[in-house]
């Protein structure tokens, strides 16, 4: 009899480990790749949106006659453009260093999904066991400046400078992690130029503009 219950409790656990493996596996080929999308988005949000605070805090008084020299002939033809660079460069540190000190600020970031979130259906969305997702940012932070020109008339041209910041998070997820790259891009100066543009100015380009916070050593301590 003894022998028989021992049978029993062997193979009941047998069965328990079984269905837990196959969960596992279905966690992790179904419903894994899923809740990685939905916390790629959710993070992506909430990154972007620490790193626009930081951007536009700096860049609010952005004056684009005092980083964008115009310089023209006896004519008054427009002959060359002129950044300076110097001043492009401070600011994008700036950039940089509060935008790492707004995320690390924020400390991990933590996002709530609900399994059934999965199914796509409003209805039931709300309701369930949900996962918890922890995100953190790596440390590395580049800032890249981008020049675009427009036609905006008769020898009229409308240059836009535009701010390219890009970090990597963590996302810890139950059973994985996975590094994504964050982006954003916001227009930071508007001008339009009065006089003919020569083709030579359109190819004017800021890329020695910019600034590389670079990720932290792993063997430093915050």
């Amino acid at each position: 009899m003894q022998i028989n219950t021992k049978i029993k409790i062997i193979g009941l656990l047998l069965a328990i480990l079984f269905f837990f493996n196959m969960f596992l596996y279905k966690f992790d080929t179904s419903i894994s790749p899923t809740i990685t999308k939905i916390a790629e988005a959710e993070v992506r949000k909430k990154t972007v949106s620490t790193i626009n605070k930081a951007i536009l805090n700096e860049y609010n008084n952005f004056n684009y006659d005092q980083v964008i020299k115009v310089e023209k002939d006896s004519s008054g033809n427009i002959m060359m453009l002129k950044a300076d660079t110097m001043m492009m460069n401070k600011i994008a540190c700036r950039v940089a260093i509060n935008a790492q000190s707004e995320l690390n600020k924020s400390g991990n970031i933590e996002v709530k999904i609900p399994l059934s979130y999965i199914f796509k259906n409003n209805i039931i969305s709300s309701f369930g066991p949900s996962v918890i997702v922890n995100a953190e940012p790596i440390g590395s932070i580049d800032t890249e400046y981008i020049s675009e020109f427009q036609n905006a008339g008769i020898n009229q041209t409308r240059h836009k400078i535009y701010i390219n910041v890009a970090t990597q998070v963590n996302i810890i997820l139950p059973l994985s992690n996975d590094r994504i790259n964050v982006k954003s891009q916001i227009p930071v100066a508007e001008t339009i130029i009065i006089g003919k543009v020569p083709s030579t100015v359109l190819n004017f380009d800021l890329k020695s503009a910019g600034f590389n916070l670079p990720e932290k050593n792993s063997n430093q301590h915050d």
